[in-house]
């Protein structure tokens, strides 16, 4: 089925200032309505003039998806504009500690965060798009979904979780006409946060000296979620891992 994309919309729960933004460029390229959410609404400005410089169209406002009702209401507001026909959440709650030094409270948090909102965006999407019967939902993953490091028990627990949850959704709603799909990246993403890790580890001259390829261009995630949202129903892919060339798996 084709999809006409001025007349449909597609949503990005956690629209940060890499990946996510990537993607709402990615979709506003094509001609979609994006809708955009992350808490710190105020933070969402700069994407939204440059995709409406660019001749996008885009919606934004503050959201904090371990809230069910406000991921309601932002789903609603997105297919109240233009037919829903997209649903990517990328949420990430990427933190470090010592499992000694992991708190109840920062375990809990980043299972909110990670996992638990990511239930809550694909139980009230798939309510907007069953109906209908089509719609694709798609979900941010990481290494940590397949694998716990030291220090990521919370991370890994809650994308492990996350994973379970894509998984679940797929088999259940596939039948239904539902792309469900789970997008491992396994690699470091290019992000100021990623940058001074590795300086901090390995120092200043190891990052002016970085390989190009070492991380991995937010474009080319929105490129892989672009690729996936336009599969045809015969050969739908649910599980996605990308990495650069070198990354070592």
């Amino acid at each position: 089925m084709t999809i006409k994309a001025r007349n449909a919309s597609v949503a990005i729960i956690g629209a940060g200032d890499y990946i996510g933004a990537a993607i709402a460029k990615r979709f506003a390229r094509e001609g979609f309505l994006v809708k955009v959410g992350r808490r710190g609404g105020d933070k969402l400005q700069p994407l939204v003039d440059e995709i409406e410089a660019a001749g996008g169209r885009v919606a934004a406002r503050g959201l904090d998806a371990r809230i069910p009702d406000d991921v309601t209401a932002f789903l609603a507001e997105a297919e109240a504009a233009a037919p829903l026909e997209g649903v990517i959440f990328n949420i990430g709650a990427n933190v470090n500690f010592p499992i000694l030094d992991t708190t109840d409270r920062v375990f809990r948090k980043v299972w909110e965060m990670a996992c638990f909102s990511g239930f809550v965006t694909g139980r009230e999407a798939a309510r907007i798009m069953v109906p209908r019967g089509r719609g694709k939902i798609f979900f941010t993953g990481a290494t940590a979904g397949l694998r716990g490091g030291s220090g990521y028990a919370a991370f890994a627990a809650a994308k492990f979780g996350l994973r379970a949850v894509a998984q679940s959704m797929a088999r259940e709603l596939w039948p239904q006409k539902i792309h469900v799909a789970h997008l491992i990246i396994d690699a470091g993403v290019d992000t100021a946060f990623v940058r001074d890790i590795i300086a901090k580890r390995e120092g200043r001259e190891a990052l002016d000296n970085l390989d190009p390829d070492r991380l991995m261009p937010p474009d080319a995630i929105a490129d892989a979620y672009w690729n996936l949202f336009n599969q045809p129903q015969a050969a739908w892919t649910f599980e996605q891992e990308i990495r650069p060339y070198g990354e070592i798996w």
